[in-house]
């Protein structure tokens, strides 16, 4: 085995997260408009960075190999009481009992109800660091908050003053049963049923029992907390057909007074990836619960729950991007193969087969993974702390503007992140050759676990979908509110341009990203003409053009970050490197890496666009 093999898999990359956070977003200024984090500078929140890249490097990263080859183990009917009992992988709950014990799930969670009262960005940077370490035990916290969000806005007072308080400690995990055997996406077809108690009428808080079946329940049943909050689609009598019939209802593993409730784990998912999380088949049988949130709103309160969930799917894809990033790059610069054609002016004397990051495919490869990497860490960031303020800003009018931002942001995030997290992470393993293939150098495991997160929280496809019908198409202000950032980008680098020396080369970088962002707003709007022209003579023509459109929107998204990075970097390096607190020769890289994106990766948007406006052709149906 290679000596690469034992080289560190992981560094948080703290100095990037700061980079984005201080220079590239500005992040304390937001946060000094915002009363809830007015006194959070950037310091201490690169401290909380820095604690939680040392849990995750530290903590879940030691038992991550090991819980993926041990998964969990299914026992039918254990222990005295007879239900089904679920074991994780040895030294998950230890861990989770440390997160819990650190005060992590309490980390974006309000003040008043015992959370520390941090911006959503810092949490969400610390999932990308969670499940760039541990993919499948961040599984079990990974629906926590959105739990907790759905809990505090919709739940009765005693019911919240039972459970709000476990769930934002950690103390007590939770879980979103949605799907089910015949539902699939389509939510509309859930069959879960929920009866009032005693025949009252239903209405928020009112006692139920509720019974059905749910498919793919992460976490569902584990040994890591001493409860489990399941929060369940289901259908009142009498409710309407279709999502306008669901109900929300809180039914826990153990009730108030101590007892069992009648949910069952029938079994675990045996899958390609995230082995150590609990896929589970669950079964609701006569099982007590409470509505949370009034009768056929549950879509709508869950969706509190979804929307925070699919942020953290895409860190997850960014998490996985990274990490694989990191294995490629680190044993790029170890592998010796082969002669280069050209050596790096520092390697002249070297002498013998040479490291293989020295050969252009390597370069290329390397180069394209770092660089999606560093964009869609500002693009991540940028949605977190539109985020932030769309909640919490004190003005009407920003959070409106901030909410739609990030409706539109979202499902990019999601699906794109997800898609260049998975297919990234098969990138670098192509750096490894043969050794990429066996469980011993890690990069395979990022490849099985991070497919499912194109998957689950609402396919990518389902994404691309929501984004251009909705988000588009019938909201068209809100591409318009994307294209003022772009036009604010493009005046501030045309002013740079204008204001540097005549043939200077941080002119002609401004001149030139200002011409880029242009030419991006440009395809965007017709874009956005076409589709509109499209619909109104044939209804399919924009979905058949969907995935085009997220991920022609995220080439624009992502050279809109490169444009970024470039002009913080070199305002950073016009301070001096040590000023702006930056390692020798990292402000450089982004420079060379934004450079990278916009003429190696940026034109592979183009066909997207063109598709999208010169409309594609009408697809054949598949013969069955």
């Amino acid at each position: 085995m290679s000596a690469a093999a034992a080289t560190p898999v992981y560094n948080a990359p703290l100095a990037a997260m700061r980079f984005v956070l201080g220079e590239v977003l500005d992040a304390p200024s937001s946060w000094a408009a915002q009363p809830q984090f007015a006194d959070l500078d950037l310091d201490t929140a690169c401290e909380v960075l820095a604690q939680a890249g040392r849990f995750a490097t530290e903590v879940v990263a030691p038992i991550n190999a090991a819980g993926d080859l041990q998964g969990c183990r299914w026992t039918p009917a254990a222990g005295a009481n007879g239900f089904p009992e679920v074991k994780t992988p040895d030294g998950y709950p230890a861990a989770w009992q440390a997160f819990v014990d650190g005060g992590w799930p309490a980390l974006p969670c309000a003040p008043e109800v015992g959370g520390q009262g941090l911006p959503q960005l810092l949490n969400g940077a610390l999932f990308e660091m969670l499940v760039a370490t541990n993919h499948a035990w961040t599984m079990y916290p990974g629906l926590l908050h959105g739990a907790y969000e759905t809990i505090k806005a919709h739940a009765v007072p005693e019911l919240a003053a039972l459970y709000l308080p476990k769930v934002v400690s950690g103390e007590w995990l939770a879980t979103m049963n949605l799907t089910e055997p015949q539902a699939g996406s389509d939510l509309g077809l859930v069959r879960t049923r929920c009866t009032p108690v005693g025949g009252v009428p239903a209405a928020n808080g009112v006692a139920v029992t509720v019974s059905g079946n749910k498919i793919f329940i992460s976490g569902g049943e584990q040994d890591m907390t001493a409860n489990i909050v399941h929060l369940v689609l289901a259908r009142l009598p009498n409710a309407p057909a279709g999502t306008k019939g669901l109900s929300l209802v809180l039914v826990p593993k153990f009730l108030p007074d101590g007892s069992r409730n009648t949910a069952y784990c029938d079994g675990i998912e045996k899958k390609m990836g995230i082995k150590g999380s609990s896929t589970c088949q669950m079964r609701f049988d006569e099982a007590q619960g409470w509505l949370l949130g009034e009768p056929g709103q549950g879509l709508a309160a869950m969706f509190l729950m979804m929307n925070s969930a699919r942020l953290h799917v895409g860190m997850q894809g960014l998490g996985h991007l990274e990490a694989a990033t990191q294995r490629a790059v680190a044993y790029a610069a170890e592998r010796v193969q082969l002669r280069a054609p050209r050596r790096p002016d520092d390697a002249a004397a070297h002498r013998g087969p040479d490291l293989i990051a020295w050969h252009p495919a390597m370069r290329r490869i390397l180069l394209g993974l770092q660089a999606q990497a560093a964009a869609g860490r500002v693009m991540a960031y940028w949605t977190g702390l539109l985020l932030d303020e769309s909640e919490q800003h004190p003005d009407a009018g920003r959070r409106r503007a901030c909410h739609d931002l990030v409706a539109l942001l979202t499902p990019v995030c999601k699906g794109l992140l997800t898609d260049l997290g998975h297919r990234g992470a098969d990138e670098a393993l192509g750096v490894f050759g043969g050794y990429g293939f066996v469980h011993d150098y890690g990069i395979e495991q990022h490849v099985r676990d991070s497919r499912i997160a194109m998957i689950y929280e609402g396919t990518n496809e389902i994404q691309a979908i929501d984004l251009t019908m909705r988000k588009w198409l019938d909201d068209p202000r809100r591409v318009e509110a994307l294209l003022a950032e772009f036009a604010a980008e493009v005046a501030t680098q045309t002013a740079q341009a204008q204001a540097a020396d005549d043939g200077s080369e941080a002119g002609a970088a401004a001149q030139r990203w200002a011409a880029t962002l242009a030419e991006q707003a440009g395809l965007i709007r017709q874009a956005l003409a076409a589709l509109q022209q499209a619909r109104a003579s044939d209804a399919e023509a924009p979905l058949r053009v969907a995935d085009d459109v997220l991920h022609g929107l995220g080439a624009s998204l992502f050279a809109w970050a490169w444009a970024r990075l470039d002009r913080a970097a070199r305002a950073a390096l016009a301070r001096g490197e040590s000023e702006a607190g930056a390692e020798p020769g990292f402000l450089a890289q982004q420079i060379e890496l934004a450079a990278y994106g916009r003429d190696w990766l940026l034109p592979a948007g183009a066909w997207r666009w063109q598709r999208v406006i010169q409309g594609a052709p009408a697809l054949p149906w598949v013969r069955v």
